[in-house]
């Protein structure tokens, strides 16, 4: 009963953290479409947050209904003489001296840039998100100070100070933050290095552990680990016995581990436990923009201590933004492309209930990394809405693009069928992902 109890309440902060995130990219879609609308003198019948029967509604001094309903998965706006859209009551006939103000009969300028506002505004959001929480996070200074420090077990040996600022590791110089990596990389794995610090005016000689300790600072949802119970803040203390006290250490055992069960010491609030998971094949981005397919447990690393930081400039962190933006759309495509092709499993494809289960997930993991969640994905429903889909943005985009070549709308029976068939190519995808969520992919 106990675990039953658990599950659901799992299930329930899942449900809710998918309905928050999903709302929030609904409204700010369907604003584009609304506002954009309005300002290219088309008007809005209705706008709903969600799907069904109405629980709230107010219409404004424009005549528009705002409405939340029942189904808090989707939305939509309805716009003057739309009798393709979902609707609440007859909208009646349309006169002639009102076609202006009608999604059909406004210029066809005014349309395109309608339908392509929805999109446009899911990455807006995104990029605004990803600026502030760049903005919030700061960027790593020079000199390299510490900022804090992680919990490590005694046998680490670690005697940072927050404020230090480190001169040499093993006798190697620390260089600016630029060559900080490579610096690191070449340093012995030794579970307990020579560090020479500044503190207090002051050179300081100090021990501390390896940099990059196979410590949880990070976890995938859905992944061995996530699903295994390990927590950030987790330090992997040995694998099948052997220690370990780097995290390329981890890698290595589980990349020779090629998906066999792996018992891992875990040191947690100075109490040892034992861990057993396999690891999983998954498809990974490389910088080539192709995928490479790696074993992996779903947990990043990094440095045992954070790195003094300082604001960047907003039009930094902006173009930081952006590009971050440029990044998901360019490996989503990727993505796609070599699951078309074959080339890697369908399994990288998530249904609502791997996207709910994430969100819940991103939201156990503190405030910014939901935030940053929902960035990814409002990035990803504005990309899928452009594909030139009858039913989606980027398929009346493609009608619109006709219209300006053929001088005509294409004719409603065309129309028809071609949103009937878009209708079964989303209804058939969405099938499938919930399937790959389920059953296929577990």
């Amino acid at each position: 009963m106990a675990d039953l109890i658990s599950q659901f309440g799992s299930f329930g902060w899942a449900l809710v953290a998918f309905i928050v995130a999903l709302s929030i990219i609904v409204a700010i879609h369907e604003y584009g479409h609304y506002i954009v609308g309005r300002w290219c003198g088309i008007h809005t019948e209705v706008f709903s947050l969600g799907m069904g029967p109405v629980l709230f509604s107010r219409v404004d001094k424009r005549g528009t209904k705002w409405q939340v309903a029942a189904l808090p998965f989707g939305g939509y706006c309805k716009f003057l003489g739309d009798a393709n859209a979902a609707s609440v009551g007859d909208s009646g006939e349309v006169a002639a001296v009102d076609r202006r103000r009608t999604m059909l009969g406004a210029p066809l300028w005014a349309r395109s840039l309608t339908v392509l506002a929805g999109p446009v505004f899911n990455f807006v959001l995104s990029a605004f998100i990803f600026t502030a929480v760049i903005m919030s996070q700061g960027e790593a200074a020079d000199p390299v100070r510490v900022a804090d420090l992680q919990g490590l077990p005694d046998s680490y040996a670690q005697q940072l100070q927050p404020g230090d600022e480190l001169l040499s590791i093993n006798g190697v110089p620390v260089p600016g933050i630029e060559g900080l990596s490579a610096m690191l990389d070449g340093l012995p794995e030794q579970q307990v290095l020579d560090y020479l610090v500044l503190r207090d005016g002051s050179e300081r000689a100090v021990t501390g552990p390896f940099p990059s300790p196979p410590a949880v600072q990070g976890l995938t949802p859905g992944s061995a680990s996530y699903d295994a119970g390990f927590l950030v803040g987790d330090v992997i203390t040995a694998i099948d016995g052997a220690p370990i006290f780097a995290f390329d250490q981890l890698i290595t055992a589980v990349n020779d581990a090629e998906g066999g069960e792996l018992v891992m010491d875990v040191w947690r609030d100075g109490e040892t436990l034992q861990i057993t998971l396999s690891p999983r094949r998954q498809d990974i981005p490389n910088r080539d923009g192709g995928f490479e397919t790696r074993w992996l447990i779903g947990i990043s690393g990094g440095l045992f201590f954070g790195l003094a930081t300082e604001t960047p400039s907003l039009g930094d962190a902006a173009s930081l933004g952006v590009a971050q933006v440029g990044n998901i759309m360019t490996t989503s495509l990727s993505g796609l492309y070599h699951m078309v092709t074959g080339a890697i499993s369908s399994c990288n494809l998530s249904g609502p209930v791997g996207i709910a289960q994430a969100s819940g997930a991103m939201a156990s993991q503190g405030g910014t990394s939901f935030i940053w969640f929902v960035a990814v994905i409002s990035t990803a429903v504005g990309l899928l809405n452009l594909f030139p889909v009858p039913i989606l943005d980027g398929g009346h985009l493609v009608f619109h693009a006709y219209e300006a070549v053929t001088r005509r709308p294409p004719s409603e029976g065309a129309l028809r069928v071609l949103m009937a068939g878009g209708l079964a190519i989303i209804l058939t995808l969405m099938i499938f992902a919930v399937a790959n969520d389920l059953f296929l992919c577990p």
